[in-house]
């Protein structure tokens, strides 16, 4: 095996211990660290929750409950061991987030209800693969949303990079490979670091264990040579060098803490990167999701204990750094659970659940209303959509990345979504969001379990147009009308039923900003 000189080459892909690097020789490497200074520039951390985070066991709609218990019986949470919520008694969250309740009392969480798509998809690879690219589930995309971001930030990468004004990879995923989410129009934007492992033996110099045979020589070989060469190893050891953690609350055994502490110690090491990406997996939890003793405890909760306490401990030394202005987070998983729990202990994939986002800049509380639970489900039901995950994502591009939102709806594959409040350099308010949910309301569903035909009543205040939609109890649109405009007072729409069969469906009033849903029993 040869090797080019990093000096001769404009690009030359290396892996080391599953790292996944890429050298450019535009610059010096000197010359981009001796211009290297501390960032002010914002950082995005995005969590992905591998597998399909239970969104009703994590934020537990504590005004449903009774519904719930029939529900989920052999899953149910005890009422009394919800953690409680300043400004809320309608939700509560699992017993083992205390460190993330903290925060949301402390004003550093904002919590987004609802989340999913129109026609949700149940396959989690394809499910991953419409939440990084935010295509339609009915589109296929082959571009992540962050990596048309980066992709636009930086313009001419790779060939340009690094330089003097971004000297640093322009994504880092803690991961074995670099996910959809950061691909960009030709080339992926990201850098990998397999494990926590690999990052602090590429930190020690350490080329990693090998054996004696020729092949495992000639590995160590080629790892040693390519810390040697690599410009953007180099970078990443020098800000980690620089770097520190303060906090004592990462703890131990906790794999989502352990990357959080390499992002926090590269963020204060100097590095500029802006979008970091971790996960923590073992989310498919169709079965044993509980202790058969205490559901407060079992699979589930102890996911939620690495995650309330890995997102705790990275604000804690944000905090202590000096750095926590400038770093937000969010968490996402490919899809929700259903409503009603299953035989094994467990749930079944699902389509909406809440969202996370986290820091300082986040206009602390709750966007929305606790899922509607029926008093009868199915294993069918799902919970209903409140608003697009791709407003989040215009959210975040626009009120925290300052993207101006023409380039947003680009960004967004050409569709317009409006932003949410989740941050506090949006003028609207988390209470303008629920004031606008009672200006607009489906006053009535009648007759409510139906057969043939239903009626759907619902007011109107005049200040856009409204579409009507109803989705099956695998989340598919199966009605629809075109958005009209209405006037003020209130209307009426009926619904031919005959085509659908038995089981709950969803009625959901769509505006520009929101959606308003009602329970349907199709007999």
């Amino acid at each position: 095996m040869f090797f080019k000189s990093a000096a001769a080459v404009s690009m030359l892909p290396m892996s080391l211990n599953g790292m996944s690097l890429r050298t450019y020789g535009k610059e010096s490497l000197f010359g981009v660290l001796g211009k290297r200074g501390i960032s002010n520039e914002k950082v995005l951390v995005i969590i992905q929750l591998n597998g399909g985070n239970d969104g009703l066991n994590m934020l537990v709609p504590l005004d449903q409950y009774t519904n719930l218990s029939k529900a989920r019986t052999n899953i149910l949470l005890d009422e009394k061991k919800v953690l409680s919520l300043n400004g809320t008694t309608k939700t509560g969250l699992h017993p083992k987030m205390t460190g993330l309740q903290n925060m949301f009392n402390n004003g550093l969480v904002n919590v987004i209800q609802g989340i999913g798509y129109p026609q949700p998809n149940f396959s989690h690879f394809r499910a991953t693969d419409i939440w990084m690219s935010a295509s339609d589930s009915d589109k296929f995309v082959t571009t992540g949303w962050m990596g048309r971001y980066l992709d636009k930030r930086y313009t001419n990468y790779p060939k340009a990079y690094p330089n003097s004004t971004m000297p640093d990879p322009v994504a880092i995923q803690i991961g074995s490979l670099v996910s959809l989410n950061f691909m960009g129009p030709s080339v992926s934007m990201g850098m990998a670091i397999s494990d926590p492992t690999s990052f602090y033996n590429l930190v020690d110099g350490n080329t990693g264990s090998t054996g004696t045979t020729p092949k495992d020589l000639e590995l160590a070989y080629i790892r040693e040579l390519t810390q040697q060469t690599n410009q953007y190893t180099k970078v990443v050891k020098d800000a980690a060098g620089k770097g520190k953690n303060l906090s004592a609350k990462y703890g131990t055994g906790n794999n989502l803490a352990d990357q959080l502490k390499i992002v926090a110690k590269l963020i204060s090491g100097g590095l500029k990167t802006p979008v970091y990406m971790v996960s923590l997996g073992g989310f498919d939890t169709h079965s044993a999701q509980v202790d058969n003793t205490d559901t407060a405890v079992g699979t589930h909760a102890t996911l939620m204990q690495k995650l309330s306490d890995g997102i705790s401990a990275f604000q804690d030394d944000l905090k202590l750094l000096g750095i926590s202005e400038r770093v937000v987070g969010m968490t996402f998983s490919e899809f929700g659970r259903r409503i009603q729990s299953n035989a094994s202990g467990g749930t079944d994939h699902g389509a909406a659940a809440p969202l996370i986002v986290f820091g300082e800049a986040v206009q602390p509380g709750i966007i929305g209303n606790s899922p509607i639970i029926p008093s009868s489900t199915t294993v069918n039901d799902n919970v209903p959509m409140q608003f697009d995950f791709r407003q989040v994502y215009a959210s975040v591009l626009q009120d925290w990345l300052e993207v101006p939102s023409s380039d947003v709806k680009t960004l967004m594959n050409g569709a317009d979504y409006n932003t949410l409040p989740i941050f506090k350099s949006n003028p609207m308010g988390i209470e303008d969001v629920a004031d606008m949910m009672t200006q607009i309301e489906i006053s009535g569903v009648w007759p409510n379990p139906a057969t043939d035909f239903v009626k759907v009543e619902f007011v109107s205040d005049g200040g856009g147009k409204l579409s009507l939609s109803v989705y099956n109890p695998l989340g598919q649109r199966v009605y629809h009308t075109d958005p009209k405009e209405y006037g003020v007072g209130r209307f009426e729409i009926e619904i031919d039923l005959r085509d659908m069969r038995k089981g709950n469906y969803v009625v959901q009033l769509n505006a520009s900003k929101k959606s308003v849903s009602r329970m349907l029993l199709v007999k």
